[in-house]
């Protein structure tokens, strides 16, 4: 019988893995059998991740990655690839910050900013992953979005700029793909992390969101992560080009 969500054998690559949905991700894969290189800008604190896999019965190692240099992301994709015998089998495209502001108030660095983050930092980390994705049909790139890219967000032009960049980023990439057997596919997640803390903690942000979700609640990490498992399994092998939202009803 087939185990569709078996990733024993699999090597994995997350970014921005040192807390938030990038560690529980991390953690997933490696609960489903993925040996899994932790990187993010927090050197240690990527190490922490990658130990408490360990310690609980996964196969990990951590890496320093700043996404927006090329010559970083191209060592932790051979890092990656050597948990695999030379393949990545798994990119999980999840490094990103925001920076709200009203518009009138967003400076040009704190737009510039994101776009090297999340649209830069995509493109350098799958640009050097590319080359130890296999063709066989077991090759994932899962990128994360927002629903900010899907339908705008108060307060985060930046954020929902880059967001949208990396939908298309994403729909573009899978049909160039496709004919490799690799899949190509975006989720937007909404959980409570240290990232969204500015906005869960803002009272005028704060509202605005809870209006938006039907769950009226944010979602733990861990909730939010069996979704990358899923994008990353077999179950998801005929799937590409897609924008998954897991994010309590909030984009319907």
């Amino acid at each position: 019988m087939r185990t569709y969500f078996d990733l024993t054998g699999r090597s994995a690559l997350v970014t921005g893995a040192a807390g938030g949905i990038g560690t529980a991700v991390a953690g997933a894969l490696a609960a489903a059998g993925a040996a899994v290189l932790v990187t993010d800008l927090d050197k240690d604190a990527a190490a922490a991740v990658a130990e408490r896999i360990s310690e609980a019965g996964g196969r990990a190692e951590s890496a320093a990655l700043d996404v927006a240099d090329r010559g970083s992301a191209d060592a932790a994709a051979a890092q990656a690839a050597a948990l695999g015998d030379g393949k990545l089998h798994i990119l999980i495209n999840n490094a990103g910050v925001t920076k709200p502001a009203m518009f009138e108030k967003t400076t040009q660095d704190a737009f510039r900013l994101l776009f090297d983050i999340h649209v830069m930092g995509a493109f350098n980390v799958t640009q050097a992953a590319l080359p130890y994705l296999p063709a066989d049909g077991t090759g994932r790139i899962v990128n994360v979005t927002s629903a900010a890219g899907l339908t705008g967000t108060l307060g985060q032009v930046n954020y929902s700029a880059a967001k949208a960049g990396i939908i298309g980023f994403t729909k573009s990439l899978a049909r160039e793909l496709a004919t490799k057997s690799i899949t190509v596919n975006a989720l937007a997640p909404l959980a409570a992390t240290p990232m969204t803390e500015t906005i869960r903690t803002n009272e005028k942000f704060a509202a605005n969101m809870m209006n938006r979700i039907p769950m009226k609640r944010w979602a733990d990490p861990d909730e939010v992560a069996g979704a990358f498992v899923f994008m990353a399994s077999d179950a998801a092998s005929y799937i590409t080009g897609q924008v998954l939202p897991v994010d309590g009803g909030m984009v319907m």
